[in-house]
């Protein structure tokens, strides 16, 4: 009985001891909130760059961006969208967009690399970007900063331009498609059609005419879309993935 009684007392201590310490911890620690890291900024940064006003829930702006070059074949609002005129290689007239629909003759920003975010802060408020607040709020436009100073990559690094050819291994980025993009796009790339019945448009249909664009969306996510991103994997785990979809169903 006395061993009981002393087992029952060790205990009955063991539990005192250990509710005081956390009780000693709590309150200079329930207060703390999770702390958000550049990389949760240059994410957001990347889908604002992508379509800001889809990001904010915006209507788009009406007029044509008056920044907007004669050259240009596209009008109203998707000339607002950063990609639209420095592309999804950021390398603007330089780069994929050189020719085509999306051509403008803007320059890219790969320039704009390890700059201070808060002179390209300065520079999209300028007269030639004519961003303003009530646009894009400031601790958003920041965070679109940080993206253009932090995040981008040299896509040539990842994709062929002349064959448009992912410079990945594909059997490296199946598994990593299967275990994380298929949750949504389907084991066969087809569970999710961005355009309609008639005219299908999968996401083995992007890798293959447009892996700039992949390659973006999957490393920032779809603007106004709860979808994840891979911006913490290596980008070559993620060339990998767009070499697997490049062999995906596009139709």
């Amino acid at each position: 009985m006395k061993l009981q009684e002393d087992f029952i007392l060790i205990n009955l201590l063991r539990g005192v001891v250990f509710f005081m310490a956390v009780m000693a911890y709590w309150p200079a620690n329930a207060a703390e909130q999770p702390t958000k890291t550049d990389v949760w900024d240059i994410a957001r940064g990347g889908q604002l760059y992508d379509k800001w006003y889809g990001v904010l829930a915006r209507k788009a702006p009406d007029q044509t961006h008056p920044a907007y070059t004669a050259e240009g074949k596209s009008k109203g609002g998707s000339t607002w969208r950063c990609k639209e005129c420095h592309g999804w290689d950021y390398r603007g007239a330089a780069g994929a967009y050189s020719k085509g629909s999306h051509y403008s003759g803007i320059k890219g920003l790969r320039d704009m690399v390890g700059k201070d975010p808060d002179e390209i802060h300065k520079i999209l408020m300028s007269d030639s970007h004519r961003f303003t607040d009530q646009m894009i709020p400031h601790d958003e436009m920041i965070k679109l900063a940080k993206f253009v100073s932090l995040g981008q990559i040299d896509m040539d690094l990842y994709i062929d331009r002349a064959t448009k050819t992912a410079r990945g291994d594909a059997n490296r980025g199946a598994s990593a498609y299967q275990t994380i993009c298929a949750v949504c796009h389907g084991f066969d790339g087809k569970a999710i059609n961005f355009k309609d019945e008639k005219k299908p448009e999968y996401i083995g249909t992007v890798a293959k005419k447009n892996p700039w664009e992949f390659m973006h969306k999957a490393r920032f996510g779809q603007p106004g879309v709860p979808m994840i991103s891979l911006i913490t994997l290596p980008v070559q785990d993620i060339a990998d993935i767009l070499a697997y979809t490049q062999t995906l169903p596009d139709k």
